[in-house]
């Protein structure tokens, strides 16, 4: 199919839960959709999904980390089709090591260079064109832990709060240029990455139903949104509470995060040996 779509969305993370929920929220006629992940063999199955719901697309393996290449391919694919929305949602999580010990090295670097690095590395790459046309929309997924830390996911939780200041940022700047920006707040959401997460989850929510919030308020072009409300509203409380107050809320909160089997690290071996 050739010719201009009346929408050309980029959606990284686009293999995982929420990003194939998001993506059929916004599958239909008259949407182009260009899926990112590292695992093309994910993305194929779901492209056929949105082409079945009226939507065209393509797919592209490649590790948000990898700023060159991701630059050079939407670059590319902005000359072929002029990108109107761009949703950063790829994201990685992992906690504290065994019996409470500090995180491993490899596994806050990896939270770093994807969830905030990568995020960056995806904005920059459609940002000028965007910029230059005057209009576009820029949507950041973050997370309620990036409201409040969570005390055994500190480098996670530092990820999404400076998604949620890049993205306040990126909106002042770009608001004269036509250019909106949408932060995403979302508790938790039933996904192979909550299904790792070992402790409390409450007011949980299938992806589906996170999708349909989520594009309802990227369609809104809501500036800032944080869901389920009653966990956002309780952390948007609990932060106005003395520190020392706001830590005694935070004692139900103790998790354990299974490591993520798509990253074998050698350094967890050797410590869970010693």
């Amino acid at each position: 199919m050739s010719g201009r779509q009346d929408r050309v969305i980029v959606l990284t993370g686009a293999s995982g839960g929420i990003g194939q929920a998001l993506a059929r929220e916004f599958a239909g006629p008259g949407t182009y959709f260009a899926l990112i992940a590292r695992d093309e063999s994910r993305l194929q199955p779901l492209l056929e999904e949105l082409r079945a719901a009226g939507s065209q697309g393509e797919v592209r393996a490649i590790d948000i980390r990898d700023r060159e290449t991701l630059h050079a391919y939407l670059k590319d694919l902005d000359g072929r089709r002029p990108v109107d929305l761009v949703i950063a949602n790829a994201g990685v999580t992992a906690g504290l090591g065994p019996n409470r010990t500090r995180e491993l090295d490899a596994d806050s670097d990896r939270q770093i260079d994807v969830n905030y690095r990568g995020v960056v590395n995806t904005i920059t790459g459609a940002i000028d064109a965007m910029q230059q046309r005057r209009r576009g929309q820029v949507v950041l997924i973050s997370s309620l832990a990036g409201m409040r830390a969570l005390p055994d996911m500190p480098s996670y939780s530092a990820t999404k709060a400076a998604l949620i200041s890049y993205g306040h940022s990126l909106r002042g700047w770009l608001k004269p240029f036509g250019v909106s920006v949408t932060i995403i707040c979302p508790g938790f959401v039933t996904s192979p990455m909550s299904a790792r997460h070992k402790g409390a989850k409450p007011f949980e929510m299938p992806a589906d139903r996170a999708a349909r919030l989520m594009h309802r308020a990227i369609l809104k072009r809501k500036a800032f949104y944080a869901f389920p409300f009653l966990l956002a509203l309780g952390i948007r409380l609990q932060n106005l509470l003395p520190p020392k107050l706001g830590d005694v809320f935070m004692g139900g909160f103790d998790v354990e995060i299974e490591q993520d089997p798509r990253y074998d690290d050698p350094d967890r071996h050797h410590r869970d040996a010693g």
